[in-house]
């Protein structure tokens, strides 16, 4: 359990309210991450299949998921770089540079913590009106499951596990899609972009975002193994289904450059089924990202790639980070441009 009273003396210190991850079963069951009951109620699914009614989340002009059929292909790490290429954007519609958040919708597995340096970050704070509060890292705001679960002695929670049934989690990704403040409790302008970063597969997560929230598009990740590819198919579907549009697909791990040559080297696979399943279904393929060991590297460091910009790692990944970090870019553009147009 968490360390309640240690949380609320540090939510009081900042005027704010702390929250509580309650033990009450039957709290859980409809409140698991224990906030308070706030009058704007989210939109519900409904228990006898009747119609559902998609609602905006609040203070988010639009909303990106970012999805696999697969787990292990990149996705969060995508995920995370394409939020900030997304902010270093500066749109003409706009004239500044966008705002923009990222959610981690991965119950069992959240990475966004640790591919954004916030794994040991203290517990996030509630506004006066009962709404979680982003915890922001390198100029981006972000939610996630991993920032609410216990801490072991050591301040680390990677030991801590979510052991929870289907509707355990559909209740708790309503609260992450409604019940986070995106404005700043109050005191900014919201988010142009939320970047929601789904666990891989097809299931209660992505259906439930699906089914309940506005979302303006779509990016599938996979890598060119078959394992993957058959996978990229579900997806797609899944998210026709539920009427999300499509953005695009993402090829990570397309292949590899050596640091002696520039030719590319395809090491697991050629790219040519992956683009022949793209043009099949009829969806525009985003990017094929080689692969670079300063990618992974500045995963695990907590600091994503797009922002490191050293002569050293750019000598050490040689032609390749140059092509990861043009890719990446331009996928934001064509992001932003599909999603604009909607």
């Amino acid at each position: 359990m968490l360390a309640a009273k240690l949380v609320q003396q540090g939510a009081c210190r900042l005027g704010l309210r702390a929250r509580l991850f309650s033990s009450a079963r039957r709290i859980q069951h409809e409140n698991p991450l224990g906030l308070p009951r706030r009058p704007d109620r989210a939109p519900q699914l409904p228990r006898r299949g009747g119609p559902i009614q998609k609602k905006p989340i609040p203070h988010v002009k639009k909303v990106l998921a970012v999805a696999s059929g697969k787990g292990g292909v990149g996705k969060s790490t995508v995920a995370v770089n394409l939020a900030f290429s997304l902010a270093m954007l500066k749109p003409e519609s706009l004239g500044r540079r966008m705002r923009v958040g990222i959610l981690d919708l991965d119950i069992f597995g959240p990475s966004v913590p640790m591919l954004m340096g916030l794994q040991r970050t203290d517990e996030p704070p509630l506004t006066s009106a009962g709404a979680i509060l982003p915890i922001t890292n390198h100029g981006l705001p972000t939610m996630s499951m991993g920032y609410l679960l216990p801490k072991s002695e050591s301040g680390s929670r990677e030991d801590a596990a979510v052991v929870w049934r289907g509707l355990m989690v559909q209740k708790a990704v309503q609260q992450l899609l409604f019940d986070v403040d995106w404005s700043d409790a109050g005191h900014g302008p919201g988010l142009d972009i939320l970047v929601v970063d789904l666990p891989p597969g097809t299931g209660d997560v992505q259906l439930t975002l699906g089914q309940l929230v506005v979302v303006n598009g779509a990016v599938i990740v996979s890598t060119p193994q078959d394992v993957a590819l058959a996978d990229v198919r579900r997806g797609i579907s899944m998210f026709r289904k539920v009427s999300v549009p499509i953005t695009g697909t993402v090829l990570n791990q397309s292949y590899f450059v050596c640091p002696s040559c520039v030719t590319p080297h395809y090491v697991f696979g050629s790219p040519t089924a992956f683009r022949t399943i793209a043009t099949s279904l009829n969806v525009p393929v985003l990017g094929e990202l080689p692969l670079v060991k300063g990618v992974s590297m500045g995963g695990d460091g907590g600091v994503p790639y797009i922002l490191t910009a050293s002569k050293e790692q750019a000598d050490e990944d040689s032609a390749g980070g140059a092509v990861w970090r043009n890719v990446m870019q331009e996928m934001a553009g064509n992001v932003w441009q599909a999603l604009e147009e909607r």
